[in-house]
This record gives C-alpha cells, sequence and structure tokens, in this order.
C-alpha cells in the first residue's frame, strides 16, 4: 500500500437532487426528491433536508410521500445530470490520467500519476482546489476523501458528506476502521452484516481480531479472505482509468399493468429504439439482444438472442427484440418491460442489416422516426402533451420556468432560471400554445472571456484569460466555449 494519501474519492453530494436545487432557486434549501413518481416509483436521489425525514434512495416514492408530503417530487432530467457529469470528469481528468468514473457522481482519482500530489499537503492542497473548481465550474459540491487506498478513500469520502474532505494519514487506517461497524466494508450488505452479528462480530476491529481462518469458515473461502485483508486495512487495487461497459440497457416500469399485447409489443419496440439511441450515444454496437419482463406476479424472465455479429442497427434490435417476446407468455400483464444489448464492440458488422425484413426503404423512413433526438418525443400534438414534474419549459410571454405540476388539463409553470430569485407560479390549460419544452440552462451563467491574441509575444493563453477562474476550472470552462458562451476580444497591441 502507498505512503502518501495520494489516491482520492470524489463523490457528488445528492447529486440529482442538487442539480434541481441548483436550477430552481424556489427549492434551494427545501426538501427534494428525485424519482419515478408513479405509483410504482423509487426515490433515485433525496436531498440532505428530505433525508432528515427519513427519504432515502431506492425507497418506494410512496413511502417517501408519506414520510415527506411536502418535498418537491421531481422527475429526472438526466441529460442534463449526464452534461454536469462531464464536466466533473473534466476537472479530474486534468488533475490525472487515471481517473476510475464508477457512476455520474463518483470516481476515484490517482493524484500520484499526474503529479498532482506527492504527500499529505499537496494532497490536500489538491482535494481543496477540486473542491473550489466543481463548486465554480458546475455550481453544486462535492465531498473528498483521500487515503493511501481506495477502499480508505471511499470511507473518508462518506465521512466528509455534504461538501466536505476528510484525508486519513497513512499510519493512522487501523485506528479509524477499527470502531466501524462492518457494515462499512465494500462486500458487507445486510445479510453478511446479520450473520456476522449473530457470530458476535458487528465492529470492524472485531472482524479483525476473530481472524482469517474463522472468518473463512464462517463466509466461505473468497469473502473470508477479502474481508479479512479489509480489515486489516490491506488494499492494493490500483486507479483503472477504463472500465469496460459491459451492457447497455434501458426499461420503464407501468404505473398499470398492460395486458393487451398489442401494447406490449409497442412498447418493447419503443425500447428497443432507446437502447440503440443510447448504444450510438456511446459509440458501440453489440450482438446479443436482451429482454427482460417483469409479470404481474413480480415473477422476472430473461430472454437472449445471439446475432453473428455486432449491430447498433435500430430494425435488427426491434425485430430481435419481438421475437424473443414471442417466446414470453405476457396473459396476466406486465409491470416492467426492458431492452438490453450485450457483447459490446465499438464496430458495426454490416451484413447484419440483412437481417432486418421488410423493404429497406419504408425502414430508412422508420428509422428516421426512431433515432430522433429524446427532445423531439417530449414534444407531442397539442392536446396529448405530458407534462413532467420539475422539466423546463418556456412561455412566449413569461420566459423559461419549470413544471410544478399538472392533472386536470391545467399545467403549473413556476418562472425562474437559475440566476434568478424565486419566480412567479402560473397555471395554464395543457394545451395552451404559447408553452413549449424547454432545453435546461446552464447552472452556472456562462462565464465571459476574452480571446487569446496570438500575436502579443509571452502572453498568457485562453485558459488563462477566463474572467472569475483558474486551472483546471478556467480549462473546463475553455472546453464549454462551444455552447453559448459570451467571447469577448481583448484589444490588440
Amino acid at each position: 500500500m502507498r505512503t502518501a494519501p495520494t489516491i482520492l474519492h470524489l463523490d457528488m453530494d445528492a447529486f440529482f437532487a442538487s442539480v434541481e436545487q441548483a436550477s430552481k432557486p424556489s427549492l434551494r434549501g427545501k426538501a427534494v426528491v428525485v424519482g419515478g413518481l408513479g405509483p410504482r416509483g423509487v426515490v433515485a436521489t433525496a436531498s440532505y433536508e428530505a433525508r432528515v425525514f427519513g427519504v432515502h434512495s431506492a425507497m418506494p416514492i410512496g413511502q417517501a410521500r408519506r414520510l415527506a408530503p411536502n418535498a418537491a417530487y421531481l422527475v429526472p432530467r438526466f441529460e442534463l445530470y449526464r452534461t454536469i457529469s462531464e464536466q466533473v470528469m473534466r476537472l479530474l481528468r486534468a488533475l490525472s490520467p487515471l481517473v476510475e468514473p464508477l457512476s455520474l457522481d463518483e470516481a476515484f482519482v490517482d493524484l500520484e500519476a499526474g503529479g498532482a500530489a506527492w504527500d499529505a499537503t499537496s494532497a490536500r492542497l489538491a482535494g481543496e482546489k477540486l473542491r473550489a473548481d466543481i463548486r465554480a465550474v458546475t455550481g453544486i459540491t462535492g465531498s473528498v476523501g483521500l487515503a493511501a487506498s481506495k477502499m480508505l478513500a471511499k470511507i473518508a469520502s462518506e465521512e466528509a458528506k455534504p461538501d466536505g474532505l476528510v484525508l486519513i494519514p497513512p499510519g493512522t487506517e487501523r485506528a479509524k476502521l477499527e470502531p466501524m461497524s462492518v457494515r462499512t466494508l465494500p462486500g458487507v450488505g445486510p445479510a453478511t452484516g446479520d450473520h456476522l452479528r449473530r457470530a458476535g462480530i458487528t465492529t470492524v476491529g472485531e472482524l479483525a481480531e476473530a481472524g482469517e481462518d474463522e472468518l473463512v469458515r464462517l463466509l466461505g473461502k473468497a469473502h473470508g479472505h477479502a474481508l479479512y485483508a479489509m480489515a486489516l486495512a490491506r488494499d492494493e487495487r490500483p486507479v483503472v482509468a477504463e472500465r469496460e461497459t459491459k451492457s447497455v440497457s434501458v426499461e420503464d416500469t407501468y404505473d398499470i399493468d398492460i395486458h393487451d399485447r398489442t401494447r406490449v409489443g409497442m412498447e418493447v419496440r419503443r425500447l428497443a429504439d432507446r437502447c440503440v439511441r443510447r448504444l450510438r450515444g456511446s459509440g458501440l454496437s453489440g450482438r446479443t439482444i436482451v429482454l427482460k419482463v417483469r409479470r404481474y406476479d413480480f415473477s422476472t424472465l430473461t430472454r437472449s438472442e445471439t446475432l453473428r455479429g455486432p449491430t447498433d442497427d435500430p430494425a435488427v434490435v426491434r425485430e430481435a427484440a419481438a421475437r424473443l417476446l414471442d417466446l414470453v407468455d405476457t396473459t396476466g400483464g406486465v409491470r416492467l418491460l426492458g431492452v438490453g444489448v450485450t457483447g459490446l464492440a465499438d464496430y458495426t458488422q454490416e451484413d447484419l442489416f440483412a437481417q432486418a425484413a421488410g423493404d429497406r426503404a419504408a425502414e430508412i423512413a422508420d428509422d428516421s422516426e426512431t433515432t430522433a433526438e429524446p427532445a423531439a418525443e417530449q414534444r407531442p400534438a397539442p392536446g396529448e402533451r405530458r407534462w413532467p414534474a420539475g422539466h423546463d419549459v418556456r412561455h412566449t410571454e413569461h420566459g423559461h420556468g419549470w413544471v410544478q405540476g399538472s392533472g386536470l388539463g391545467r399545467v403549473t409553470v413556476r418562472f425562474e432560471t437559475p440566476y434568478s430569485g424565486t419566480g412567479r407560479v402560473r397555471t395554464f390549460p395543457v394545451d395552451d400554445p404559447d408553452l413549449t419544452p424547454a432545453d435546461p440552462l446552464p447552472l452556472v451563467p456562462p462565464v465571459p472571456m476574452v480571446a487569446a491574441v496570438p500575436c502579443r509575444p509571452g502572453g498568457p493563453g485562453p485558459a488563462s484569460e477566463i474572467h472569475g477562474a483558474s486551472g483546471a476550472a478556467a480549462d473546463a470552462a475553455w472546453a464549454d466555449t462551444g455552447s453559448g458562451a459570451e467571447v469577448e476580444t481583448g484589444p490588440g497591441t
């Protein structure tokens, strides 16, 4: 293990909910819950204000509403979350070439590999600068853990929440871990925790005292060896820059079971198209198509079909998913459907296009509709429009706002932006022609920039001429100049 705390773990604070609060001034400091809002929806993220009431991720949304009836309940805006995540990841990659993303809001960084830190002092400075840069670029906060191993860095970042930094000096790891619950260690879930508790082991210190042989007897060879090593603070895992994507999938849970076979087929077709859009967006193709069906009785079935080679053709994926659906009995009703692609590659097998039946001209016409941007799906014909809570809208008279709620033929909108004060609330008919869906606004106002002047010898480069930002934050802001940032031309010399 290292002799310096140069492994950093970043975990953004209540990421989805924090983005929504930063986007909506009226929700700052309030309880916010992001997730599926139907009867079978679950909580994706809860703000810290909502967690006070006992709301947490993966909780059924109905239970969350009972615990926090006055919270704001919003439908996720994943495209916005991905955009913010990309900004954060750019800042991390400015620190080191070894960045291991775990999710949209979490990553490990090897500071030593990038020369950003070599001892405790430089590691702390790098962590504090990262936190400041994240706030400057995105307007939201993240917590940082620093340690000599990945396990300890992650434990430190959890302790740092929210909006903090914790550094575990090398040599103090055992003392830090010993009083902690065994559930703190990776791989110790509720079942393993209960099993250890029945054996009289509740803390990491007791886990180490039990000895390797006893843990192997209790948990099996692989798990016992691994937990004993972790209890002794041993973790030699390196930060891995590239984590291979093993599958791409999408799924929907339905508020009311679907019984009509034709409707089930239409949903599978729609999910296949969404899956292909995500596949293409990642520059990937795949050769195994997977269909997931959860029936009325909660039984879950999966069926798969492997093609001759990888494809990203929507017609091929649709037809494979339809063939798989023919193998599943949906008579009693369906509560969840999913379509996925595995066996991923970064190329396509051209002759697979021949697998798509039907007239190719009709297929191309169909593709032109199904591969449209997701935003187009949010603009159905008047009278059929849906207004998801929390999503952005624009009114020709009142400007930019977001949906507070809709129903009974009306939609309520609060007109405010990330840079305004709390806005006014107005209600409109759901088919009001002056009200349209809108793209999210950046959480931080575009930073005015001064263009570089090449003829000025020794002058600062473009990234250093960004007013109000420096270092990695300036680089990240500079990378976004193509997205509408205002640029000023400095005076010539």
